[in-house]
């Protein structure tokens, strides 16, 4: 039920949706005062939230920054990274593959032994996908040996990525030095998770760092439609944090 109720919150949550419902609200509205206050009110949230200068400078503020590198028995790769390309039905990479990419760049480096690639299906409806099992061809097919993976294809969020993951840990390497892989920008949470969970220390590698540390004039006078996605992943991952604060 948790996990359907989330899905709720994150559509809940879009800036874009606030602005369309303010609209409707504009063009359905009898009082022609009160639907101007609603057009209004939809411009001045569109402006904020698609400025890129704005959502740029936040973003960078939260997310975290590079650990001193060590070597490391286990690196926990967290799930987001991919999809299924139904025309090849192969693995078919999203925003966030940079987590896959930088963990092995750290393996090739020697800094990792074994990936451990946690995540199952986040799907509500074809739940028969698993991004794990996905990831797991693909390194095969850049010869990763099977030796060198780990998999844990049951989580749907990050609070399951932490606790299957942390429980094969305990099974195949309990002593193990581990490093999780994740977006900077899902640090915090991920650390707040996972250190609730573990009873050993856990290192963080940040990657797709999606705060701009320039801009340009643009960004600050012209709207950005990526702008808007950077509030709707920071009011996710907020709220998250906030849940998981307070949960056991």
């Amino acid at each position: 039920m948790f996990f359907i109720l989330s899905k709720i919150l994150l559509f809940l949550i879009k800036p874009i949706v606030w602005i369309f419902v303010l609209l409707i609200c504009a063009i359905t509205s009898k009082q022609a005062k009160q639907s101007r206050r609603y057009a209004a009110c939809a411009l001045i949230i569109f402006f904020f939230f698609s400025n890129g200068f704005i959502a740029g400078k936040i973003i960078n503020s939260y997310e975290a920054g590079y650990p001193p590198l060590q070597h490391y028995d286990i690196g926990i790769v967290l799930g987001g990274f991919s999809g299924l390309n139904k025309r090849t039905n192969e693995i078919a990479f999203t925003g966030a593959s940079d987590r896959l990419f930088q963990a092995i760049s750290l393996y090739k480096k020697g800094r990792i032994k074994q990936l451990l690639l946690s995540s199952g299906s986040a799907n509500l409806i074809d739940k028969k996908v698993k991004e794990a099992d996905l990831a797991l061809n693909y390194l095969k097919l850049i010869g990763i040996p099977d030796s060198a993976i780990l998999i844990e294809n049951q989580s749907r969020n990050t609070i399951e990525n932490a606790r299957y993951s942390l429980a094969l840990v305990g099974k195949k390497n309990p002593k193990a030095k581990l490093l999780v892989i994740t977006s900077a920008w899902h640090i915090p949470r991920a650390k707040l998770i996972f250190e609730k969970l573990a009873r050993q220390k856990i290192d963080y590698y940040p990657t797709n760092f999606s705060g701009n540390t320039g801009f340009v004039l643009s960004d600050f006078i012209i709207p950005n439609a990526g702008a808007l996605g950077t509030w709707e992943m920071l009011f996710k991952e907020w709220i998250g944090l906030m849940v998981d604060r307070f949960r056991n």
